[in-house]
């Protein structure tokens, strides 16, 4: 199916992103990680009514694609099934939440306000969640969260999902292509043999998933994830990223911007 393939390059093509010659690629990915959740932190942080605090630190994300010269546009068509399922969270919020802001002679049920700003929240969060996926590998990250001490049974976990859904998926692009080929005036699965296909799907999956597994085991594996890919030592340079955004993000949560928004525009919440 064109779909799993092209789940496929997708993959692929986030594994050749992290591994280009980059400013952000080339930052330790211990700071990335710090940055990336720091900045989900401090929007999780905000307020229900804090939409225009969320606006600024809005800014972060089109920085973030400039500095690790990624476009923005291959983002949103990647996170187009993601983004709308994350922006419905709070769809109930106009219907629920009573009270009523006035900005002059406007009148806004805050509902609207705090939906807004949970959907800018949740885009924001899965951007930024791009950003450090995009400009590191999973073995990066994975290596980051031992640097933090995390256990190694829910790293290992981390690696082998992401890596296992690769296999699954180039299992069943396999199942999909010699099924097209043997019904090739069909333009999908029939219903009737989708049972028989996910059991040969899971059967091969479970072979394939077992012969990986032994041959890691013949390497030495014994449960701890060992990073053995390049890696540049913590510089002057990560200290400078990690801090001087850090203080922006603390210095965005301090700030009470809404607060001086309505303050100057005369509105109030009632």
């Amino acid at each position: 199916m064109p779909k799993i393939s092209n789940a496929l390059n997708e993959i692929n093509t986030l594994d050749s992103l992290a591994h280009r010659q980059t400013p952000a690629t080339a930052l330790h990915p211990l700071a990335k990680l710090l940055v990336t959740l720091a900045y989900v932190a401090t929007l999780m942080s905000f307020g229900k009514y804090d939409l225009v605090s969320l606006v600024v630190m809005s800014l972060y994300i089109p920085w973030g694609f400039y500095f690790s010269q990624l476009s923005f546009t291959a983002a949103l068509r990647r996170l187009r099934f993601i983004l709308p399922l994350v922006c419905m969270v709070g769809l109930a919020n106009p219907f629920f939440d009573e009270q009523v802001f006035t900005l002059g002679s406007i009148t806004l049920k805050a509902g609207y306000i705090s939906l807004l700003t949970l959907m800018l929240k949740g885009a924001l969060a899965v951007l930024a969640s791009y950003l450090l996926i995009a400009t590191t590998t999973i073995e990066q990250i994975c290596y980051a969260l031992r640097f933090l001490h995390v256990p190694k049974l829910m790293v290992t976990q981390i690696l082998l999902t992401y890596r296992y859904l690769s296999l699954l998926l180039e299992q069943a692009d396999t199942i999909s292509q010699a099924y097209a080929l043997r019904a090739p005036q069909e333009t999908g699965i029939r219903y009737r043999v989708w049972g028989s296909l996910a059991g040969q799907l899971l059967l091969r999956s479970i072979d394939r998933a077992n012969a990986l597994y032994a041959s890691m085991l013949l390497r030495g594996f014994n449960g701890e994830f060992f990073y053995r890919g390049p890696i540049t030592a913590w510089q002057q340079r990560d200290w400078h990223y990690l801090i001087i955004l850090l203080l922006c993000f603390i210095l965005l949560r301090l700030l009470p911007m809404s607060q001086l928004f309505i303050h100057i525009t005369g509105g109030h919440l009632q």
